[in-house]
């Protein structure tokens, strides 16, 4: 019987991002991967996520890939995760999960995966979540200074900055949680004139963040794509006089690795059960810190551009330095089929 995958798009008729495209964020090349799905003996249907044909859902019960979105303020990506959802609570099989779509460029989903995962070689990092400003305000205990803290959303380091003390904290957290909007703060202004001490105004500062701890003495930091049995590893210097790598321009696609980090990497692969991850992983020297992850539509530069990859051997139980390029939908549509055939 032949296997079915349904690849849902958005409504431009994009598919996931890719960085190498001559069209801004113009997503993989469709046509490709439906060829390479085609080719390993897949049966593709392509559907946009406000056109999903529900009785071919039923008849063939297909695999389910779809795409997210980094639009401003996340007004569709919000859509996708209402339709997703809706996918899922039907009893359709969505590669990857809802949950991770909802992590997706969302700070706060994802160090609640994090809290609630269990899994203690992730948990070097401890989080708190707020929804607003006025909730940091109320806490009495606050974590361990240095604190780092981050935006739900934002990449590239944007949204992240660093506080010393209570005082630094709250200063920055005042400014990153802002939710100007001039109607609605004029409204709850003269509400509060109106109605005195008897009414709580709304928070002007409803963007919600959070607050981890600082790992020290971290120089750099490694960009880790993990697609299947492959790892494609970019280093990342830390900025001058900063404790950020993400988008520091200071790039190296390294041979020589810590040792065991490419282990680490694919335990939280198949811990999460995916097809593939995108991990920011620190090293102290001793310890691995799992700084963030992703697991769909995040960037693919460390891929595209990697003149080489690193392959794991499930019997030796040893990683190959493979020196070769890779293409993006190929190497996706295998780690998709590793998946569904290996795992599933």
């Amino acid at each position: 019987m032949i296997k079915s995958i349904v690849l849902l798009t958005d409504y431009k008729g994009f598919f996931c991002s890719k960085q190498k495209t001559l069209i801004y964020k113009g997503g993989m090349d469709i046509s490709k991967i439906n060829q390479l799905f085609v080719d390993k003996g897949y049966e593709v249907k392509i559907m946009s996520v406000s056109a999903i044909d529900y009785g071919y859902l039923q008849q063939k019960n297909p695999y389910i890939i779809y795409t997210s979105s980094e639009d401003k303020y996340g007004f569709y990506k919000s859509y996708i995760e209402d339709i997703v959802f809706d996918m899922e609570q039907r009893g359709f099989r969505l590669i990857p999960n809802y949950v991770y779509l909802k992590a997706h460029n969302n700070k706060v989903a994802m160090e609640l995966l994090r809290m609630r995962s269990s899994f203690e070689k992730i948990q070097s990092i401890q989080s708190s979540t707020y929804g607003c400003y006025e909730e940091l305000l109320q806490k009495e205990q606050l974590q361990n200074f240095p604190l780092v803290i981050k935006t739900a959303s934002g990449a590239m380091s944007r949204g992240v900055a660093k506080a010393e003390n209570k005082k630094e904290l709250l200063k920055i957290a005042k400014v990153l949680s802002k939710s100007f909007d001039i109607k609605h703060d004029i409204k709850e202004i003269l509400r509060k004139i109106k109605y005195g001490n008897t009414y709580k105004k709304e928070s002007f500062n409803r963007m919600k963040f959070i607050t981890q701890n600082l790992i020290t003495d971290l120089e750099n930091d490694y960009k880790v794509l993990v697609y299947g049995d492959k790892a494609y590893v970019l280093y990342r210097g830390n900025r001058k006089n900063d404790f950020r790598a993400s988008g520091s321009g200071k790039f190296d696609f390294v041979e020589q690795l810590p040792q065991s980090m490419l282990d680490y990497a694919y335990s939280i692969k198949e811990f999460f059960k995916v097809s593939h991850i995108s991990l920011d992983i620190g090293f102290d020297g001793t310890n691995f810190h799992l700084i963030e992850f992703q697991f769909l539509y995040f960037g693919t530069t460390t891929l595209e551009k990697a003149p080489h990859y690193f392959l794991w051997d499930k019997h030796k139980k040893t990683w190959s330095l493979i020196k070769e390029t890779s293409d993006l939908e190929e190497v996706y549509v295998y780690s998709i089929v590793e998946f569904i055939e290996q795992k599933l």
